[in-house]
């Protein structure tokens, strides 16, 4: 078993722990025993369970980054990366539910994954085109986590298999993300959109960030 197989392997071990007993309860030592890893090898590659979720994150931004040749707007080419994104996630729904609910109770921990929220959504904006310089681009990489906060916290809430819910007001939060800061072209609303969270009653700029880099 190469590195990136014991990772994968401990990572989704550790989410579906947590997915039964919480993420306050869950070990890296229960979660590589549970799938017979070795310790040691835990240990030295994932020194805290904080370092899993970091690994979830990398993945996650990994499968957004991923360079397919198409063309399109940057608010298109945001939609493609940050659904990209939640589909990573959706692969560890319940585990990564359970984080979300661990997140508030545990401040050092929201600081952590906060942080690297911000990372992940600098190269996400970079890789779609959108100018991050100057205080004009530091309200558009605002907006931009604004737009992640919206639509994470309906995936949460989310249970379609076709996470149509969750399409629609990532669609509906980059329009207004649009009005605002000029991400880009905004298209029409999807006919789906009205029976998602209202993007609308929240202020882009200031909302919380929301784990996972």
């Amino acid at each position: 078993m190469d590195n990136d197989q014991f990772d994968a392997t401990l990572l989704r071990s550790a989410l579906e722990r947590a997915a039964l007993h919480g993420w306050r309860r869950t070990t890296v030592v229960d979660a590589a025993r549970d799938v017979g890893l070795s310790l040691d090898t835990a240990r030295k590659r994932f020194a805290c369970k904080t370092m899993l979720l970091m690994t979830l994150g990398r993945l996650a931004d990994e499968a957004a980054l991923v360079e397919d040749g198409s063309e399109g707007s940057v608010r298109e080419k945001l939609f493609d990366m940050l659904m990209r994104r939640l589909d990573v996630f959706q692969q560890y729904r319940e585990g990564v539910r359970a984080v979300l609910r661990a997140v508030p109770l545990n401040p050092p921990l929201a600081i952590v994954l906060g942080g690297a929220t911000v990372e992940s959504m600098k190269w996400i904006a970079d890789a779609a085109g959108m100018d991050t310089t100057g205080l004009a681009g530091a309200m558009r990489l605002q907006a931009l986590l604004g737009v992640w906060t919206l639509t994470l916290r309906t995936w949460d809430k989310d249970d379609s298999q076709d996470m149509g819910l969750t399409m629609a007001a990532l669609d509906q939060a980059l329009d207004r993300a649009a009005r605002f800061t000029g991400l880009g072209p905004a298209t029409p609303q999807s006919t789906t959109a009205g029976t998602a969270h209202d993007a609308d009653t929240d202020p882009m700029v200031d909302l919380p960030l929301e784990p996972f880099a």
